[in-house]
This record gives structure tokens, sequence and C-alpha cells, in this order.
């Protein structure tokens, strides 16, 4: 089936997702001082990729937390670029 991702790529996907979005919560937890950009585009990021994943392995709970947790870094973008406008 052309177009369609295989299980397999829908899992390599997720999981480069997680890893960005374990790499924004450590980066928070561990940085003397966090770069908002970078930590919302790291989230948006494995949000969407996470998304990707996810039409494959639908999961409605796991679904509606990532469209909310990339709204979230969206809004956070936003809020950056407004203010630097």
């Amino acid at each position: 089936m052309k177009g369609q991702l295989t299980p397999f790529t829908a899992d390599v996907i997720g999981m480069v997702g997680s890893g960005l979005m374990i790499v924004a919560y450590a980066y928070s937890n561990l940085a003397a001082q966090i770069n908002f950009p970078a930590f919302n585009l790291l989230n948006l990021i494995g949000s969407l990729l996470l998304i990707v994943s996810l039409t494959v392995h639908f999961n409605m709970a796991s679904m509606a937390l990532e469209i909310v947790w990339a709204l979230i870094a969206l809004l956070g973008l936003t809020k950056f670029l407004l203010r630097r406008a």
C-alpha cells in the first residue's frame, strides 16, 4: 500500500518523537536557564512525530495527549514570536 507507513516506520518515527520530548524534559530540569523557543520546538516536533506514529498504532488517550502537547508548545512558540515582533 503506497503512501502508508509500515508499523516499523511508525515505531521509528514515534521513538524519535519520544526521544525529542525526553531531551526537552531533561533539558528543562537540568539547564541553569531555559531557552524557551528551543524547548517548545523540541516538544512540538516530538509531539507531531508521535501523532504521525499514532496514525498507525492508534490510541485515543495518547492521541489526545499529543494534540494538547503540540498545541501548548505551539502557543509557547507563538508567544515568543509575538514578543519579538
